[in-house]
């Protein structure tokens, strides 16, 4: 037997999950600083050539955020949101230990 509170229990979720994406898509999109913890934890150079090589071994030559599945360009912009790093802005020329190449 469905009750009205059974209802309204089993809807609620839905509905604040729909409106924390609304809410989240109407805020303008932020670039990703270098010194926040994200990025820190992530090794993030908005400038892929000053990746320290010693600490992040798996970056590689050519290894950049406009390669990266991750990075969610629609066309050819310079900064892109990062699903990564909660969907801030990232330079396409970055790089990150995310990084998961294009294929």
């Amino acid at each position: 037997m469905t009750t009205r509170r059974n209802f309204v229990l089993a809807t609620l979720p839905a509905a604040a999950l729909a409106l924390a994406a609304r809410h989240a898509s109407a805020q303008p999109a932020v670039r990703l600083q270098e010194t926040d913890p994200a990025a820190v934890a992530l090794g993030d150079r908005q400038d892929a050539t000053q990746v320290d090589k010693a600490k992040w071994p798996t970056y590689a030559p050519g290894r950049v955020c406009a390669n990266c599945n991750l990075f969610a360009a629609k066309g050819n912009e310079e900064w892109a949101p990062c699903v990564a790093v909660g969907n801030r802005l990232v330079n396409a020329k970055g790089w990150c230990a995310a990084c998961v190449k294009k294929g």
